[in-house]
């Protein structure tokens, strides 16, 4: 609680207090009554009265402090003096509510905040300086002691560490990292000193991306908000009208008691607030914004989150979004000898290659290579030949097999194959693929219980590998062979179907697609300024799990804002039309304002929850 939260609730009890002791200990009359019951009054509501009379001196006159000032005064023009300092205290009590709540939510996002670093230590000819990560230019080298945060992004050039990357992605687990790595800033450093080459200005990199989407998420506002704020600017001085003529029409026109029907009018001007509107409907989506970015989901704006709650067909680039984007050997098929002796053979051919390929083989192999190529000859998109111990050995595809006139299997499965033969004798195979990611299908079967109707995925793979990853990961559809520009088409295919439609991709080469769909999610985004822009909605791991929870906490933020507006109308409407009747007096009128704006209030701060499934 906030200093300024606790001198409001301190106003707020001192007046209740002296409320009690003026009605129940001290049996005045008259004048003194009046006096006695201003104390309270004034101290709990000075600051609304003086706001409203700040407001009428500009021209702004219909807002709630007005209409609180206005049905408090008249109240005690009526001699309600009761009621009068009731209302202006279950009101300050419903604003002191709406405080701690928007403290809350809005402590629970800007917890982002903690990504700005403080200090960095910038090396500069060998002596180490504390200076403001501003002011470390790109090419640099810092210095980060265990238990610092990482101040800019870079690439790890000595030491190895342990990085605790939650604040970005949600994740407790920490990553190892050693030389070669690269690391974000906003991350923190566990456990060993490293040295990191920065790569980009504090303003360029990862942590000021995200701290400026926070800071920018609650500009773009969804449709239900655009509604209420309507509804607000026309709602408010229609029930002021509403009301003076409930006040004025009865007694000129029916000859009625102007006491009673003025009464009847400043409960119709308490029960008309619509704050419990204008409050709840934005604090839930900031709670839901809120309680994603706890678990590294980054949502712009409450009208991507709207829009993601409706969604019902979601598209999936593959390379990097369903799959790891990187090859791994598969399958080993020895002819002759056993699995490791082939892997061996096969690390020691492709050892010399910086082909991504022959670098998996490498690292499938994972030991050091004992016998390395006397000579090697690179066969442009065939394979490779190398002399080991003596040793004549191809390894490539079925081409080279057929150039070098050695027989070899016809292999069905998915992926590269890497035939291997010795001194023209033909020795087994080796299958690379680029393999689905551990929770990928589990991200799709939760988005089909969470009822998104079609699942598709858009791939510029062959169509052999894409018909064998949506089979595996139980896809709707998948279209490939697919260049950027089709990937485009094919969304636009797709929207005319007319449900808002998402795109998942990993925000790098995919950003004409993310800025086609009616909300494109970048995933895999950790250290990524180019998914961070191009996207609404930011998955910060490379888990696509991830998009279902998303989907799930922006269908039940949608529910807690649909609960509040239902409940809010209805119960004003009832109260409105026995004020109207005189079946209402002030008590019912301050529940029907305070008491829906308290309960719809907490109802919103549920958004901030994250349910376990």
């Amino acid at each position: 609680m906030t200093k300024k939260q606790k001198k409001h609730l301190t106003r707020i009890i001192t007046a209740a207090v002296l409320l009690a002791v003026v009605w129940l200990l001290l049996p005045l009359e008259g004048v003194w009554q009046l006096l006695a019951y201003c104390v309270p009054y004034f101290i709990v509501g000075w600051d609304v009265l003086w706001g409203a009379l700040r407001k009428i001196l500009h021209g702004e006159l219909l807002d709630e402090e007005f209409l609180m000032s206005i049905a408090t005064v008249g109240a005690f023009a009526l001699g309600e003096y009761r009621e009068a300092v009731a209302v202006m205290l279950f009101y300050q009590i419903g604003e002191w509510f709406q405080g701690v709540a928007v403290g809350k939510t809005r402590r629970n996002i800007t917890q982002l905040m903690d990504l700005r670093p403080d200090y960095a230590n910038v090396l500069r000819e060998g002596i180490e300086e504390k200076v403001d990560p501003e002011e470390v230019e790109v090419g640099e080298t810092i210095l980060i002691r265990p238990g610092e945060k990482i101040p800019l992004d870079g690439i790890i050039l000595d030491g190895t560490t342990a990085v605790n990357t939650a604040a970005l992605t949600g994740e407790s687990l920490p990553q190892d990292k050693g030389p070669g790595d690269a690391v974000v800033s906003g991350t923190v450093n566990l456990t060993g000193v490293i040295t990191v080459r920065t790569q980009s200005a504090f303003g360029e990199s990862t942590a000021a991306k995200i701290l400026e989407l926070v800071e920018n998420a609650s500009e773009q506002k969804a449709r239900v908000e655009g509604f209420i704020t309507r509804l607000a600017h026309w709602y408010t001085p229609c029930v002021v009208a509403g009301a003076a003529l409930l006040a004025v029409i009865p007694p000129l026109l029916f000859s009625q008691p102007w006491s009673v029907w003025v009464q009847r009018a400043l409960v119709f001007l308490v029960v008309s607030c619509p704050c419990a509107l204008v409050v709840s409907v934005p604090l839930t989506f900031f709670g839901g914004i809120g309680g994603a970015s706890r678990c590294g989901i980054l949502i712009k704006g409450a009208g991507y989150m709207e829009t993601l709650a409706k969604a019902r067909t979601v598209v999936f680039d593959k390379t990097g979004t369903l799959t790891k984007g990187s090859f791994t050997v598969t399958h080993i098929v020895p002819q002759k000898g056993s699995k490791d002796d082939l892997l061996a053979l096969a690390a020691a051919a492709e050892s010399f290659s910086r082909h991504p390929i022959a670098q998996s083989v490498v690292a499938a192999y994972g030991k050091p290579v004992e016998a390395e190529p006397e000579d090697a000859k690179d066969h442009t998109g065939r394979g490779i030949e190398a002399v080991i111990g003596g040793r004549h050995i191809f390894a490539g595809n079925e081409r080279l097999m057929n150039e070098i006139g050695v027989p070899c299997a016809g292999v069905n499965e998915i992926g590269t194959v890497i035939h291997m033969a010795a001194d023209r004798e033909y020795l087994g195979y080796l299958v690379i693929a680029d393999t689905p990611k551990p929770d990928a299908a589990e991200a799709i079967r939760s988005l089909k219980a969470e009822g998104v109707e079609k699942t598709v995925m858009l791939t510029g793979d062959k169509a052999a590998v894409a018909e064998a990853v949506a089979a595996e990961l139980g896809l709707d559809e998948a279209r490939a062979e697919l260049l950027p520009a089709d990937k485009v088409t094919a969304v636009e295919g797709l929207l005319k179907t007319g449900s808002p439609l998402v795109f998942v991709g990993d925000g790098i080469n995919d950003a004409p697609v993310l800025a086609r769909a009616d909300v494109g999610v970048a995933m895999g985004a950790l250290g990524s300024d180019a998914a961070i822009e191009a996207a609404d909605i930011v998955l910060m791991d490379d888990a696509p799990s991830k998009l279902s929870l998303a989907v799930r906490l922006s269908r039940r933020t949608m529910r807690i804002v649909r609960q509040n507006v239902v409940f809010a109308l209805a119960v004003k409407a009832i109260v409105l039309l026995m004020g109207a009747t005189g079946d209402a007096n002030m008590w019912v009128a301050v529940f029907a304002d305070v008491g829906v704006l308290v309960l719809a209030i907490l109802n919103a701060m549920r958004a901030l929850l994250v349910p376990k499934k």
